[in-house]
């Protein structure tokens, strides 16, 4: 490690090699070997600097699940955007970004630090808050109860793919839940 007095400060580059340093512990070896320590050492920085971004383990496995929902929340806008019909469209657009566009769920690097939400009751609040916002502000177009199950079954399907789960013709699974947003 250089001499922290002769090298130039750089606070952000500091904080983002803390905070891909843990999402890379956190997805080869899950979340239990995310510690204080273990980030300073592969961002390589000392433990007081480490501190000096995050005040905690906590401050920093919360700063990275945001990062996590407004890359979804960016993703989902995309695709929103560009659909043409109103009625699902948030579904649809959640349906793609959970199913990764066809690619199992273990294939994405927040994997580990989201199946987390289900254990950390941190950052689960953050995932129902964050959940309960999009729900709310897409009321108009996604408020039906068919929509509300392609929803679940795409949390179920990321679930299965968590769990190395065989699931049938995943393609085929991607299309029908399709459909089944589209209006009547």
């Amino acid at each position: 490690m250089e001499n922290a007095h002769k090298r130039k400060k750089q606070p952000e580059v500091v904080r983002r090699a803390l905070l891909d340093a843990a999402a890379r512990i956190a997805v080869e070896q899950g979340l239990a070997a995310v510690t204080v320590q273990s980030v300073a050492d592969a961002a390589g920085v000392t433990k007081g600097g480490f501190l000096h971004h995050f005040p905690s383990k906590q401050a920093l496995l919360d700063t990275l699940f945001q990062e996590m929902l407004d890359q979804i929340d960016d993703n989902i806008d995309r695709r929103m955007v560009a659909d043409p019909v109103a009625h699902g469209t948030f579904t649809r657009a959640y349906l793609e970004a959970v199913l990764h566009d066809g690619l199992p769920s273990k294939v994405n690097p927040w994997a580990a630090l989201s199946v987390s939400m289900l254990t950390e009751p941190e950052l689960r609040t953050l995932w129902v808050e964050w959940f309960r916002k999009r729900l709310d502000r897409h009321r108009e177009t996604d408020a039906d109860i068919g929509l509300a199950i392609v929803r679940l079954a795409a949390d179920g399907i990321w679930l299965a793919d968590l769990a190395e789960l065989p699931l049938p013709d995943r393609a085929r699974l991607r299309e029908r839940l399709l459909e089944a947003t589209r209006p009547r």
